[in-house]
């Protein structure tokens, strides 16, 4: 049979870019920051921005306003959006990533990340408010939490961004200081976004739309995952911990953010603390005697802690109103991994709390916690130093614990004061800027399995956190055995950080997940739950953490029907597992462990209060379409001329049909037979 192509007249018009990130609409409590286009999407004459010198065209020269800015990406800051902002001459803004990443840093984030969410307040550690004492971010440019009323998209693809700049060379570019000649190069943006104002009035519509209509239109959604976490000692997930029994919290955020959608590859801000994590999970797993401990630990993920710490609060709220197999008070002792991966020379520096370390029993508390992590860092590549006392806690998870008890507990961190991380929240934090760097000429399955630095300067962090958590739980053999596998940390960064479709993720993984492996790993939280990196997240500490046993593929997808699984304590996971030896054939396999996933959605939208200050009410707006292309636009005068011609040609054929019909009878009658008689 046959087949027909149709030869589509838009193809044929437009070229449209199909690798890029847009900028959206966030909302919280009282604002809404992001970008968005009109409802029909935004056009406008291309004009390259290279230098800071060729914005003058845009702004004030260029006699074909508006302008679609193709801006290079060493010039996507503060300075330059606000002059933007302020113009109707800007109809958009297509930014290229800057190759290398800029030299000055760059990070869109706040200067004091998270300010009003964690412990410090008018009422606690005032001097320590607002980073008063220590700006934390101080490259922090705020641009991702502006609202700006144009669309703003990322090319990812160099090669789109040639055939951008091709485009306007071929077209836009003024001729011998004459202005360019019709037809000219434009390109059209659409992210139209449907919330307004702030979460109290997103949603409030989308609550009234969903009591009164039958199609209700949600405007708006709550940021929201799933927190994941795992005990040492299994403990009975549906049922209550004995609140004698203590157990040593360590915690980590798994979520990143930067301006554009999506694009979050975080490997400073929070990869490296949840691979170093994660390898001291395994590590201490490893030990011989952990089931004997008198303490238990718990290996806490969080997700959306970005954004007022959704993640973190929620578990307290759950801890709070008995929602959780554990209580606040059964928290002996809290260690958080914030990032670690750009140590200056050896030094970790431990972040503890002054105001609660006033109570005279925190204190000491706190002094037996920093005395056990610098005993388990002797003999290591790791050096332990304290803050101090004029320090505050950075910005981390153990603020939210802090605010619900006073817990004693240590942030661990590569910077005393400011950020080592000049990328902190943007879409440059990528695997070089923690130093990852691989041979020439690997292969992808060479690239995972090759140890580098960096993974080797994080499996000696994990080394020393894996230690000091079993001197925690009250250890009292050697810890020399306890020791993290660098090979296991490089696989992880490959993994989170280079290509999540690898070999080790699929065969870890169940196999209706697959899809899950894209294959750049991103780390936003999204609305749309669980996200790639929770799922991974889980199935990699079930992998690390867990035991294989001998059950079919029945009964391990339904071990409540097979005796002795102890479902109440462990989970059950068909994996997928690796090829066999000599076939392409995978072998899977059952996998039992404690790892479980618990809400990561704010308490804020569980009480409906979405004005609330207490607890994050981020939220996302809902769109429709979001795309971009380029296309050559006619100048306005031959575009009326256009419309004027069809409009007289329509009334021409409109009056010709009329006088037509009108004497159809003379024009269309039937000549009589000239043979005929008349009588």
């Amino acid at each position: 049979a046959g087949s027909c192509h149709g030869n589509s007249v838009e193809r044929k018009i437009y070229i449209p870019l199909n690798k890029t990130a847009p900028c959206v609409r966030l909302l919280n409590a009282t604002h809404q920051i992001g970008c968005q286009s009109s409802i029909s999407g935004d056009t406008g004459v291309i004009h390259v921005v290279e230098k800071e010198e060729d914005l003058r065209w845009v702004l004030a020269d260029g006699p074909n306003p508006p302008y679609m800015i193709l801006l290079d990406g060493s010039l996507f800051n503060r300075k330059v959006l606000l002059q933007l902002k302020g113009t109707s001459r800007v109809s958009g803004l297509a930014v290229a990533i800057a190759k290398p990443n800029p030299p000055q840093g760059f990070s869109p984030g706040l200067k004091c990340p998270n300010d009003g969410f964690g412990v410090y307040s008018k009422d606690y550690g005032p001097e320590f408010a607002h980073c008063n004492t220590t700006v934390w971010n101080p490259l922090g440019s705020g641009i991702s939490y502006e609202d700006f009323d144009f669309p703003i998209f990322l090319l990812e693809d160099a090669n789109e961004t040639q055939v951008i700049k091709q485009c306007y060379l071929d077209h836009n570019v003024p001729r011998d200081g004459a202005t360019p000649e019709y037809p000219l190069c434009a390109m059209q943006l659409f992210s139209h976004m449907h919330a307004v104002t702030s979460t109290v009035t997103c949603m409030r519509r989308s609550s009234l739309q969903s009591t009164f209509s039958i199609n209700p239109e949600i405007v708006c959604d709550p940021l929201l995952d799933y927190n994941v976490w795992s005990t040492l000692q299994p403990i009975n997930a549906s049922g209550k911990v004995d609140p004698e029994k203590e157990v040593v919290m360590v915690a980590t955020r798994i979520d990143s953010h930067s301006f554009f959608w999506n694009i979050a590859p975080g490997a400073e801000s929070a990869v490296s603390s949840f691979v170093t994590h994660l390898a001291a999970a395994e590590a201490l797993h490893k030990a011989p005697d952990v089931h004997l401990l008198p303490r238990n630990v718990m290996f806490t993920f969080f997700q959306g802690e970005t954004f007022d710490y959704i993640g973190s609060s929620r578990m307290v709220y759950d801890m709070e109103q008995d929602k959780f197999p554990l209580r606040l008070d059964n928290i002996h002792s809290f260690v958080e991994l914030n990032q670690v991966a750009l140590r200056n020379g050896s030094v970790l520096w431990m972040h503890t709390d002054p105001v609660s370390r006033m109570n005279e029993s925190v204190n000491t508390q706190v002094k037996i916690l920093l005395d056990i992590l610098k005993q388990s860092s002797v003999g290591s590549a790791v050096t332990l130093q304290e803050a101090g006392f004029s320090q505050p806690l950075p910005p981390s998870s153990f603020q939210r614990f802090l605010r619900a008890r006073h817990i004693p507990g240590v942030v661990l961190t590569d910077h005393r004061t400011a950020f080592q991380n000049r990328y902190y929240q943007s879409m440059y934090d990528t695997p070089e800027n923690i130093g990852m760097q691989y041979p020439e000429g690997l292969s992808p399955e060479e690239a995972l399995e090759y140890v580098t630095d960096t993974a080797k300067a994080l499996a000696e962090v994990a080394t020393v956190v894996a230690r000091a958590l079993y001197g925690l739980a009250g250890g009292a053999s050697s810890i020399s055995a306890i020791q993290a596998d660098p090979k296991t940390v490089t696989r992880m960064l490959y993994g989170f950080l280079i290509k999540m479709n690898n070999s080790w993720f699929q065969s870890i993984i169940k196999p209706d997940l697959k899809g899950i492996l894209g294959d750049v790993p991103q780390h936003y939280v999204a609305v749309s739950s669980p996200v790639n990196t929770t799922y991974l997240v889980q199935y990699v500490l079930a992998n690390l953490t867990g035991t294989v046993v001998n059950l079919t593929k029945e009964e391990c997808q339904n071990p409540e029907k097979t005796p002795h699984t102890e479902t109440e304590l462990y989970e059950y996971s068909w994996i997928q597992g690796s090829p066999g030896a000599n076939s392409t054939a995978r072998v899977p396999f059952c996998v039992r462990s404690g790892v479980r996933l618990s809400k990561a959605l704010s308490p804020a939208f569980e009480l409906r209060h979405w004005g609330s200050t207490e607890y994050s009410t981020w939220t996302e707006s809902r769109w429709k379409d979001i795309r971009a292309r380029i296309f050559l636009v006619a100048s306005r005068e031959l575009e009326i001329i256009t419309l004027v011609l069809g409009i007289a040609i329509l009334l021409i054929s409109l009056l010709a049909t009329y006088f037509i019909n009108a004497k159809a009878d003379v024009l269309f009658s039937i000549p009589r037979d000239p043979g005929a008689v008349a009588y």
